[in-house]
């Protein structure tokens, strides 16, 4: 795509910190630094999101995950954690739509970057939980 900033990263349009760099992915310092070494992997091919992804490119894209995960973690030894997160369209907070994963060190529970998972499992009984489960797990029926 001619507009999308993490092409013209790719491409080499936009300079970019980049860390590692294969056939099917592109890593880089995500300029905002949630905190010290927060690194996006971008696939090269431009999906816009998860929903986007075939089988294929999920599996040659989140396998490299770990390795990249694992040398920012060894760059630094005040790195106790990691949270690696994938935003998928704007209401889950996606900025630029082209499919990135955020890859964000954690040094202390004090380093200014907050994620909070609320408990309402109080709105839901036996029942609500059974639609939902019979919901999703009926999508996959015709995929079979």
């Amino acid at each position: 795509m001619t507009d999308c900033i993490f092409c013209k990263i790719i491409n080499g349009e936009i300079p970019s910190y980049t860390v590692y760099e294969d056939d099917v992915v592109k890593a880089f310092l995500d300029i905002s630094q949630g905190t010290p070494g927060h690194t996006l992997v971008v696939p090269k091919k431009h999906v816009k999101d998860i929903f986007a992804y075939d089988e294929d490119l999920a599996a040659a894209v989140f396998s490299r995950i770990p390795k990249i995960a694992r040398a920012i973690k060894q760059s630094n030894p005040a790195i106790k954690g990691m949270n690696i997160i994938n935003n998928n369209g704007e209401v889950a907070y996606q900025s630029v739509f082209h499919s990135h994963i955020h890859l964000i060190p954690r040094y202390t529970d004090q380093d200014d970057f907050k994620m909070i998972f609320k408990d309402n499992s109080g709105k839901y009984n036996e029942e609500k939980y059974q639609e939902i489960q019979k919901a999703i797990a009926d999508q996959f029926k015709d995929a079979q």
